[in-house]
């Protein structure tokens, strides 16, 4: 067949490993480490999906190396740990059953023991051994490992690489990247030795390649290692693309792929992890320019997921191999529709970091977008019903469309209301802001989706009691979502006022001045966006804190672009009225102040429609409630409701 992108999809030789595609799963921590920190099988789970998915090849994260100098709770791989090297062959037993090449990564965390730990209390009790000694950001001692404890870890690589190999994986990746501890001998911010491993950049270089040279020695030559790097650290005092040049020229001989990313995890994790304000492959680059100095395969990575900027990428050789992490859990199935040229049908990161939120705050994992993540072992098919029923959802929002397309999968006659003319709900108003226009696509795609299912969709339709007994269906899914929230606030129904979900519509009526009234996390981007158009924004937020409602990942980033833009925040003040000259409000003491803006976007929250969902309750045998219309919440909740409302017809 004619491949729509031929590069991407192109076979590639690694060592002596043959990949199927140009396509990697780059690491991800798992949803499960056990209390004997060895892989769970909800993790083996997890894994598999991205193999199943038609990955090149898939990459476990992280197998700490030598567990009595880095504290953290992560994967453990040795002989002493009971569990350990089967839980790893039933992963990559796991992996390699769908033609996918198993890879683990080999890390240590080196002075930031205790990263991945959920209570980070714990991370007080740890040895934090580094480079040199020093005091950490938060306070903790680091002690300098001396030479006997750089060689037992030197050979603790290798060991754990030696292990990897005989449980089954096929490549191992070495983390020499993101302020890990590789990374802090190779940067002079971290690395202050005067010994043989501090001081010229050979010098600092020097445990990586002693890294390198103890993997090669066990695994054997033609075992691939893959090894990461930040091209830049991209702080000051950290070391920049000149220098990344330099380590990768010092280390190809050692390796055979150099996979390039970007940043420090601690000093930049919104670039490490490129956020929805930054641009899709922000961090190529860096790659890009390694590739032109070295001579081995290069990898990139950073926010991609689009097909063809990965495809422009590798036919104009800023890389060799494209990973993809966020990408492949919002959809798992991501290279296996680039592969048979069904790119229309991947459903897209939104980059909205409710995965990592989760994992911080649980340990475990969701996306906001594909229900299956972090419960594949509650089944990742959709097995068709014994009994075809028919089903009418009320609501096109992204949780109805997720359980209509889900419904019509097991073999239901499917028919979707949408009281509206177009579908996707709420995230209709995104299409007007810039860095979430992903999440209006994401209508459009379970659109398209649904249609090809076999859904019936009815536009300009309301659903009511008598709707649905004339139907006669045997399932009825309410998706109804919210309606936003006015307050009888006087003056909040003027011209000059625009109601955020509305924005999109009437953009043309907002001037140069805007106060956005309401700080959650809906008024906090909109204000981002008003600022970036060049528009003077006021914030104003009644509570003492902006967007509390956004996830630990992305406040701080959202928090950073309010600072950054020049928006200028109003905390603490409750809006009394509006008027043509802005919004008057009373601060804690009670004294008025006007907050001007000569357009006020209303962003002051949603609120359930729970009338139509009392209404349509008792109107057929199965009736369940998703999404906004049970309680406001999020696109997360509303697909995942979505998605097992539907299996449980």
């Amino acid at each position: 067949m004619q491949r729509k992108y031929p590069n991407l999809c192109k076979p590639i030789k690694i060592g002596n490993v043959n990949f199927r595609n140009r396509m990697f799963s780059a690491p991800m921590g798992g949803t499960d480490i056990t209390v004997d920190c060895t892989i769970g099988r909800a993790s083996t789970a997890f894994y598999e999906l991205r193999a199943k998915g038609g990955a090149a090849a898939v990459t476990i994260s992280e197998c700490i190396v030598h567990p009595q100098t880095d504290g953290s709770h992560a994967y453990h791989l040795d002989l002493q740990t009971v569990g350990s090297l089967s839980s790893f062959t039933y992963t990559a037993d796991a992996i390699s059953r769908h033609g996918s090449i198993a890879s683990v990564e080999l890390s240590h965390s080196g002075q930031y023991a205790g990263t991945y730990l959920t209570d980070k209390d714990k991370k007080y009790g740890l040895a934090q051994w580094g480079p040199s000694a020093g005091v950490r950001p938060d306070g903790l001692e680091v002690k300098e490992l001396t030479e006997k404890m750089i060689a037992e870890i030197v050979a603790a690589y290798g060991n754990c690489a030696g292990l990897a190999k005989r449980a089954g994986f096929k490549m191992v990746m070495v983390h020499g990247g993101h302020g890990w501890l590789i990374n802090q001998f190779l940067s002079p911010y971290f690395n202050h030795r005067t010994d043989k491993y501090g001081g010229s950049l050979e010098n600092r270089v020097r445990f990586a390649q002693e890294v390198l040279d103890s993997v090669r020695k066990v695994v054997g030559h033609g075992f691939p290692i893959e090894f990461r790097m930040s091209g830049s650290e991209l702080f000051e005092g950290g070391y920049d693309l000149v220098v990344g040049v330099e380590i990768a020229k010092l280390l190809e001989s050692r390796v055979d792929l150099l996979h390039v990313s970007a940043g420090t995890y601690q000093r930049g994790f919104s670039t490490t992890h490129p956020s929805m304000f930054l641009p899709h492959g922000s961090n190529v680059y860096l790659a890009a320019e390694i590739k032109k100095h070295v001579s081995v395969p290069v990898a990139t990575l950073g926010g991609l997921n689009d097909p063809a900027m990965m495809e422009e990428i590798i036919a104009t050789g800023k890389a060799d191999v494209v990973e993809m992490a966020r990408a492949l859990l919002a959809d798992h199935d991501l290279p296996r529709k680039v592969m048979s040229n069904r790119d229309e049908d991947i459903v897209k990161c939104l980059r909205c970091f409710t995965c990592m939120a989760e994992r911080a705050a649980t340990s475990t994992r969701r996306c906001t977008v594909n229900p299956l993540i972090g419960r594949e072992l509650d089944g990742t098919e959709v097995v068709p019903s014994s009994r075809q029923c028919k089903v009418l959802v009320a609501g096109g929002g992204p949780g109805g469309l997720e359980a209509a397309i889900t419904a019509a999968k097991r073999g239901h006659k499917v028919i979707l209301c949408e009281q509206s003319d177009q579908l996707g709900g709420i995230l209709k108003g995104e299409q007007a802001i810039p860095f979430k226009y992903e999440m209006y696509e994401l209508g459009v795609t379970l659109e398209k989706l649904a249609r090809d299912a076999g859904v019936e969709i009815r536009l300009n339709t309301s659903v009511t009691k008598e709707y649905v007994e004339k139907e006669n269906v045997d399932a009825l899914i309410i998706a109804v979502g919210s309606e936003p929230l006015v307050p009888a606030i006087p003056g909040l129904a003027g011209d000059n006022v625009v109601v955020v979900n509305d924005y999109y519509m009437e953009k043309d009526k907002v001037g140069n001045e805007v106060v956005v009234f309401g700080g959650g996390l809906a008024g906090c981007e909109a204000a981002i966006h008003l600022a970036q158009e060049g528009k003077i924004v006021h914030l104003v937020e009644m509570r003492m804190e902006l967007a509390p409602d956004a996830n630990i990942r992305h406040r701080p980033i959202l928090l950073e672009e309010i600072e950054k833009n020049k928006i200028h925040v109003h905390t603490g003040y409750k809006g009394l009225r509006v008027t043509e000259e802005g919004v008057v409000c009373a601060d804690e003491a009670g004294e008025e102040h006007l907050v001007p803006g000569t357009t006020v976007i209303c962003a002051l929250g949603q609120r359930a429609r729970r009338k139509v969902v009392e209404d349509l309750v008792d109107c057929a045998p199965y009736v369940a409630q998703i999404g906004d219309c049970v309680f406001p919440s999020t696109i997360t909740i509303a697909v995942y409701q979505g998605y097992h409302a539907a299996l449980d017809i």
